[in-house]
């Protein structure tokens, strides 16, 4: 079996593109979360979210004239960013006239793909308009799309393909990938994930009344994971990406390592035993964070960090209810625990790669980021671990293994566990 580890980082966050950008965003606990007009205008309750910002001059940066002629899938550009950054960084970026390579692929997943395309579509053809559609419909709303973009752009020849778990999206194309690479199946795959933003994917959850009313003048706060005065999710959306690599075919290139994947698990819980389509069965989730330990090698008194799900629903109590008895820590035995979605809202299908990157560059650089808007933090929670668990400020501290889990609509789970990279 293979030793797996990363190197290449990119993102599209709301809070920052690129890595430099993004790093300092989440050293510092800066939000990317704003007022959106548009979403005022079309009566939602929740009128904010977390967009990356991507000026024209960046797109033209990244996709050609003709990519961008009648693009309009706002997914697929943030996975394109992410995913030619976190190439670039690993030292593997050739041009589009080179050879097929058959030992490097792609798992980049997503919710849904193209949204506005598909809108745009929807309205031309029932103007009766269909010829004049254009050529990029299917690429650009196609689930696979953004795999299929990455793939043609870096010329990648072994497994290309897209997956789509919902919010567990993310962390499961890198368990995915991971699996290829320990196998001996690829020697580089590229993993992550995307999601579009704008009130045609965000509308279901606004119509689902999980989403924060209460901050429409105060978007900063109204993301606030862990706190007593939480009201719902705010939307986010973006990218993440990273290079996953054989030791053995990063040595060889002398690839920099910013960190090992151990291993990980997934699993569903059934919709059963208090698990439905939108609610997770504790049992499975207790189930998925002991077998991604014991799949990592490691015990749970190993773990430094936490990087939880923890969306500012009536459900962060139970998650880490959750956490305290499938690690059998708690109190201020705890690890520190953090939830990037108080800067960047809850990216979706996007937002495990975004937060495993966040989890990844506290290894490289040893910090644990802060948790924003939670000095209330819910008193349920208060029963079961410290509040010194909960940093609210930038820790300089050392930060060796760290898991991450993402928990998703139909009841499933991904748990992931970095280390810090040693010969």
């Amino acid at each position: 079996m293979k030793r797996v580890v990363i190197t290449g980082l990119g993102v599209a966050a709301p809070n920052g593109v690129g890595i430099k950008n993004f790093t300092k965003s989440i050293r510092e606990g800066v939000s990317g979360i704003a007022f959106h007009q548009q979403l005022k205008d079309l009566n939602f309750s929740c009128c904010i979210g977390g967009v990356p910002p991507v000026s024209e001059e960046l797109k033209a940066a990244y996709l050609t004239p003709l990519q961008l002629r009648g693009f309009n899938s706002s997914g697929i550009l943030y996975g394109c960013i992410a995913g030619v950054d976190a190439w670039k960084d690993a030292g593997l970026w050739t041009d589009n006239n080179g050879d097929v390579d058959y030992d490097s692929g792609t798992i980049f997943g997503t919710g849904s793909s193209g949204i506005d395309k598909f809108r745009d579509s929807i309205y031309m053809l029932d103007d009766k308009q269909v010829r004049r559609l254009g050529s990029t419909v299917v690429v650009q709303t196609m689930a696979s799309g953004i795999s299929a973009y990455l793939g043609g752009m870096l010329g990648l020849g072994n497994q290309v393909t897209t997956n789509s778990s919902a919010c567990t999206t993310g962390t499961e194309a890198i368990l995915l990938g991971y699996d290829r690479i320990q196998n001996g199946k690829a020697k580089r795959m590229l993993v992550g994930s995307c999601s579009d933003h704008g009130p045609y994917i965000w509308g279901g959850f606004d119509a689902m009344r999980v989403m924060t009313y209460k901050h429409n003048d105060t978007p900063q706060q109204g993301s606030r994971p862990m706190s007593a005065s939480a009201s719902g999710f705010v939307p986010g959306s973006g990218a993440g990406a990273l290079v996953l690599e054989s030791l053995e075919s990063a040595r060889k290139r002398g690839a920099a390592i910013y960190a090992e994947v151990l291993g990980g698990a997934i699993n569903s819980g059934g919709q059963r035993k208090g698990g439905t389509m939108t609610a997770p069965n504790p049992e499975a989730v207790q189930y998925c964070i002991k077998n991604a330990v014991k799949n990592a090698g490691i015990k749970s008194n190993d773990i430094d960090t936490i990087n939880g799900h923890l969306t500012a629903t009536t459900k962060d109590s139970l998650e880490i209810e959750n956490w305290t008895t499938a690690l059998e820590r708690k109190g201020s035995d705890f690890p520190y625990i953090n939830a990037l979605k108080s800067m960047v809202g809850h990216c979706l299908a996007a937002s495990g790669s975004i937060e495993s990157i966040a989890t990844i560059l506290q290894i490289k650089e040893d910090f644990v980021i802060p948790n924003l808007n939670c000095e209330d933090v819910h008193p349920d929670i208060l029963k079961l671990i410290d509040e010194s668990r909960i940093p609210k400020k930038c820790m300089e501290v050392p930060v060796d293994i760290a898991i991450k889990a993402s928990f998703g609509f139909g009841d499933v789970n991904a748990c992931v566990v970095f280390k810090s990279f040693s010969e």
